[in-house]
């Protein structure tokens, strides 16, 4: 009996896993997307690729929503409002089309990170200075009252951080953009993260804006170009005029060929 428990259990679970495979997978999306402070509202959407009877929400602190939908929608709205510490988390969502057929898979995951205005905000430097050329290395500096565990290079215009840094204990972070290019050019601000709060951030803190200008060619550069393209010249011509020669010699050559065997033809060929 036992082999037989378990090959129904095994084949349960391959037909569970085949249907669950059969359903595309949701997305979950947050609205607004970032800087919402705690105590305003927001709106977690799962969007569903099949239309769907019943939609969950799971928080990885443990605890998960569901709620029933009308089949024409195609979206499922999760509101919290007056939102809480507690809710600043990792969110997933999924679905069942019908109470007789599997539930999908869940869902990439999304942070809901809440602004804590009780935070100060973080402070920023630039060096070597605002106004750089092409090419240079800029380093952006953050730092605060050591309240941040995890600091954030934010740029105006970008949806997500440009880059985060652990300060290790420390008050500041530092930030390095690569040799810059005037796509670098912009307004850049510091955010962290409180130590143990992974999910709650302070405010953005004041600006800095960097300006990026291409550099000059250095002296003598214009004519170093106009003589390389020249010398392009002068070497495209030289292979075109080699290249002439080149057929005209073999035309002729054989124009010659042609004409002795014609010479030899009309005198005969005498047998002895």
């Amino acid at each position: 009996m036992a082999p037989l428990a378990v090959n129904l259990i095994l084949g349960w679970w391959l037909v569970a896993a085949s249907r669950a495979q059969q359903l595309p997978r949701p997305s979950l999306s947050l609205h607004p997307s970032q800087g919402v402070p705690l105590g305003d509202n927001i709106t977690l959407r799962c969007h569903l690729p099949r239309l769907a009877a019943w939609v969950w929400l799971y928080r990885e602190g443990g605890w998960f929503y569901s709620k029933g939908k009308g089949k024409e929608q195609d979206v499922a709205e999760f509101s919290f409002v007056s939102t809480k510490r507690e809710h600043a988390d990792r969110y997933w969502c999924q679905y069942r089309v019908s109470w007789s057929e599997e539930a999908s898979e869940k869902s990439d995951p999304v942070e809901l990170v809440l602004t804590d205005l009780r935070y100060p905000p973080s402070s920023i430097s630039l060096h070597p200075e605002q106004h750089v050329g092409t090419g240079t290395n800029v380093t952006i500096s953050c730092w605060n009252k050591d309240y941040g565990a995890t600091f954030l290079l934010h740029k105006d215009g970008s949806s997500d951080p440009l880059q985060r840094q652990d300060s290790s204990g420390g008050d500041t972070a530092t930030f390095t953009l690569f040799g810059v290019t005037p796509a670098d050019s912009g307004t850049y601000r510091c955010s962290y993260h409180p130590k143990n709060y992974s999910f709650l951030s302070a405010p953005l803190g004041d600006s800095m804006t960097l300006e990026v200008t291409p550099s000059p060619a250095p002296p003598g550069a214009e004519l170093v170009s106009r003589g390389n393209l020249v010398v392009a010249v002068v070497r495209g011509c030289a292979a075109v005029l080699i290249f002439g020669l080149g057929v005209f010699f073999v035309i002729d050559a054989r124009s010659l060929w042609i004409r002795r065997d014609e010479s030899l033809g009309g005198k005969g060929i005498e047998w002895h």
